[in-house]
């Protein structure tokens, strides 16, 4: 029965994490009724709009280059990469919304110039931990 537990409690955290007796923040619950988790960052993906040849981006691209390292010096940026299919780059930007992130992205020379096309995805802790910890003090 031990070894289930912790399957039972990956499988249900709601129902462990609302036995627990101490109080707890409500977490805000997504349209699935699943909890969401407190951003912490957002992740920005970058694509050329369609139509933007790659010399036009290439023309902005030291100013762009020199933007980003900017913003990662400043802390803004935390990562960067490159999309595997060649056709732009993600950003992991500490930006407690989507709408701070695109600020950011605002700032930019390539997005100045509107040659790029943006998705922002709000992202968090993975909240199934919760029921992993439980309610308890934290440990140190």
């Amino acid at each position: 029965m031990k070894l289930l537990l912790p399957f039972f409690m990956s499988m249900f955290p709601l129902a462990f994490v609302g036995q627990s007796p101490s109080p707890a923040p409500t977490p805000q619950m997504s349209p699935s009724g699943v909890p969401s988790p407190r951003t912490t960052e957002v992740l920005a993906v970058l694509t050329a709009r369609q139509g933007v040849t790659r010399q036009q981006i290439m023309n902005v691209m030291p100013a762009e280059v020199r933007a980003t390292v900017k913003l990662y010096l400043e802390g803004k940026i935390r990562q960067w990469y490159s999309r595997g299919d060649g056709k732009g780059v993600v950003f992991l930007i500490d930006a407690k919304t989507v709408d701070e992130a695109h600020a950011i992205i605002e700032t930019m020379p390539l997005a100045k110039e509107n040659l790029m096309d943006h998705e922002y995805i709000p992202v968090g802790p993975l909240m199934p931990l919760t029921a992993l910890i439980g309610s308890g003090p934290a440990a140190q």
